[in-house]
């Protein structure tokens, strides 16, 4: 079983239920969600003129190898109403790989651990929430200590 951590996060429509529905089919199509963070809001990172996002950290184990979860969380977010336009746009749902068991992968469409997490608090925050103590593959830092690090000055706001 493999276990990997994803970020959800959207600024468009019912931001919560945008998520509810990302937890939901998740757990259908891709494994188990073995702990889910608390929702928390922040300012857009990288372009900042657009509404505030809801983000959310899911556990999940799965038996799909890294570039059948992609697969799977792309469809979803295809199946909640996510268009793909400019980079950093706004959006009803974004589903990221964060971490997938101590794999350290790259191709030209994924990249395991997501290369910008350590400078994201947006991030982090939701992520030590329920994996604190867990290593970055490649930095060999928890993540606790990572968000401890962490220069993003933007508030991360837990909501519930």
């Amino acid at each position: 079983m493999n276990k990997a951590y994803l970020l959800t996060g959207g600024n468009l429509g019912n931001r919560e239920q945008n998520l509810s529905q990302a937890r939901d089919l998740i757990s259908r199509h891709c494994g188990r969600l073995v702990r889910v963070s608390a929702i928390y809001e922040t300012a857009a990172w990288g372009k900042t003129d657009q509404p505030a996002f809801l983000n959310q950290v899911l556990a999940l184990e799965t038996t799909l190898a890294p570039r059948e979860l992609l697969a799977a969380l792309l469809a979803i977010e295809a199946e909640i109403g996510r268009v793909r336009s400019e980079k950093y746009a706004p959006r009803l749902i974004d589903i990221d790989i964060l971490l997938f068991n101590d794999l350290h992968y790259h191709d030209e469409q994924l990249d395991i651990p997501h290369p910008r997490l350590p400078q994201r608090r947006f991030v982090l925050t939701p992520l030590a929430e329920i994996a604190g103590e867990q290593l970055h593959p490649v930095l060999h830092r928890t993540i606790r200590q990572l968000l401890d690090a962490c220069e993003d000055p933007l508030p991360v706001v837990k909501l519930h």
